[in-house]
């Protein structure tokens, strides 16, 4: 069952917006989104917080500029997906900005896990560094900072993710999650942190006279990679997000991006000069994470570091065929899933925890999210991991904070879960293979327990109808000019229509003709092929239809109910 309910906004607040000279309907979709203050849509660089705020950044930056001065060596650790892939080329690029003497490893999911491990320091080693400096990682890196310590090598650990009970013993951490940090966004991504550490030693290094007889680096040309990261990493769109998302946008539109962005938008068919939130998120990210699903994020960062336009085209075109691997890997294992759930009644139950012993292991976390959308409880989907043990990777929904459940079933059953971490909305896990169905019962209770029953219904939050006369390209275009995302959701509304059309295509898509008023209106809902009633209740986004060079507004129903 899916609830269609309608967001509420202040009149004054809506005056007061539009007053300031937004366009109505912005004015009331922002204020329902808990915007008051014309402010909070300034998305100059000049809005930024200040890197000073963030606990760390100012004795980071000391760090890394005393390395620079001496020459030292530093090798970025970098994570396996996008936004540790885009931390690690704003690192690489801003330091070699700077003049540093800089390389980076990324992990392979499959044989080293996940962040700074004492395995990760020993192989690092073979770069002989003098310091080391992690990306969207290395919060919980404590074993591995220690192994770096007895080497005699500095840490320098950035990273966004939440803390656990104890902190590496690093020379400097910088995170917004970290206890005593008052930076006000705590939404910060990976590759957000690393940007606010490089603008914290430029500034550093301009006091030191590093740039006296030569033009100073701009950072701004970084922004590219600091959008992508942050749309691709599902974190909370705050207005702090929203300046750094909007600035990298505004350089895709203008053509001033890495030469790697351009060729990822080559091989995904996507126009740079009218890009958005979502071009991002479903079409560039997937494609860099493809390489640390199935392959080497390596093959990622040397996309997004090389200025070589032809080699960024080659990796590009490698990247988009591991993708169509992965869509196809995650397709079959979508089936296996819907098979073992066949006869189970996941109403009946407030979790899903699944496995098969043949489903790739970089691609259970996507998985999960599908079948999370489907059923709308939070899932966990497990793979084969090392001899005796399984790796899972979980997506929750509302109302469950899945980080802070699987802290609940490791205090509840202390040896069932070997390692963890994550977020409220995505985590990861190790458990022994031998005791699944003991995690499955016991994730199943502690979610019990933490869940209002009301949670399990999925609500859809809409801004209500929409005038006639805005049903419009221009209306359409108005709206996908703006900065939505995780946290900031794009508009979504709701109205009553009369169908007078509907067909299949490709055996998967309701394509529909509707009727409001006297208003004929093109719509589709994906991956729904069963028939509309002749009146219809329905959740649509306006959307931007290109065919044949000609453009058209199209309505995209996310949830239709019959009448």
């Amino acid at each position: 069952m899916t609830r269609i309910l309608t967001r509420t906004a202040s009149a004054d607040t809506v005056s007061r917006l539009a007053q300031s000279g937004l366009h109505p309907l912005l004015a009331r979709i922002y204020a329902a989104r808990g915007v008051s203050d014309p402010a909070e849509l300034d998305y100059s660089l000049k809005a930024l917080i200040p890197p000073g705020r963030l606990k760390g950044v100012d004795d980071a930056a000391q760090i890394l500029a005393d390395a620079i001065e001496a020459g030292a060596r530093m090798v970025i650790i970098a994570d396996y997906d996008c936004d540790g892939a885009t931390a690690c080329a704003v690192g690489m690029r801003a330091l070699r900005m700077f003049g540093a003497d800089v390389h980076y490893i990324v992990p392979n999911r499959f044989e080293y896990g996940y962040g700074l491990t004492p395995a990760i320091v020993e192989l690092a080693t073979g770069l002989e560094p003098e310091l080391l400096i992690t990306v969207d990682n290395g919060i919980a890196s404590v074993e591995g900072v220690a192994a770096a310590r007895d080497l005699g090598l500095a840490t320098v650990i950035t990273d966004h993710h939440l803390p656990g009970d104890t902190l590496p013993e690093a020379d400097v951490i910088v995170n917004p999650n970290q206890p005593g940090c008052d930076f006000p966004s705590k939404a910060l991504a990976g590759v957000g942190v690393m940007f606010y550490t490089m603008l914290a030693l430029r500034a550093e290094l301009r006091s030191r006279g590093a740039f006296a007889g030569r033009a100073e680096p701009n950072l701004a040309e970084l922004l590219d990679l600091v959008a992508l990261g942050t749309v691709a990493d599902v974190v909370k769109l705050d207005h702090n997000n929203r300046i750094l998302v909007s600035q990298g946008l505004q350089r895709m539109r203008a053509d001033r991006m890495q030469p790697g962005l351009r060729a990822l938008f080559t091989v995904a068919a996507r126009e740079p000069a009218r890009c958005t939130t979502f071009d991002l998120g479903f079409a560039l990210g997937p494609r860099l994470n493809a390489a640390g699903r199935l392959a080497d994020m390596s093959l990622g960062i040397e996309c997004l570091i090389t200025d070589d336009p032809g080699r960024a085209l080659e990796i590009a075109q490698e990247l988009d065929k591991l993708n169509r691997e992965r869509r196809a890997i995650e397709a079959e294992m979508q089936e296996e899933a819907m098979l073992g759930l066949d006869g189970i009644d996941p109403g009946s139950r407030t979790s899903l925890t699944l496995f098969e012993p043949e489903w790739h292991q970089g691609v259970i976390g996507i998985l999960a999210g599908r079948i999370k959308e489907k059923f709308h409880r939070p899932t966990i989907a497990f793979a084969q991991g090392n001899p005796g043990e399984l790796k899972g990777s979980g997506r929750s929904i509302p109302g469950l904070h899945l980080r802070d459940a699987l802290d609940l079933v490791t205090k509840q059953a202390p040896d069932l879960v070997i390692k963890f971490g994550g977020h409220a909305m995505a985590a990861g896990l190790t458990i022994h293979e031998d005791r699944l169905e003991e995690f499955r019962e016991t994730f199943e209770a502690v979610v019990k327990s933490l869940m209002n029953p009301a949670d399990l219904t999925r609500s859809l939050e809409t801004d209500g109808e929409l005038e006639g006369s805005l049903f419009t390209l221009e209306t359409a275009q108005l709206l996908e000019r703006e900065i939505w995302g995780q946290g900031f959701a794009p508009p979504l509304f709701a109205d009553h229509f009369q169908v007078e059309n509907q067909r299949i295509l490709k055996e998967k898509h309701l394509k529909l003709q509707l009727r409001k008023g006297n208003t004929r209106l093109e719509a589709i809902q994906f991956n729904n092929a069963g028939p509309a009633a002749e009146h219809i209740h329905a959740a649509f986004r306006l959307a931007v239809n290109e065919f044949r060079g000609v453009a058209s507004v199209q309505l995209m129903l996310e949830h239709f109910e019959q009448e």
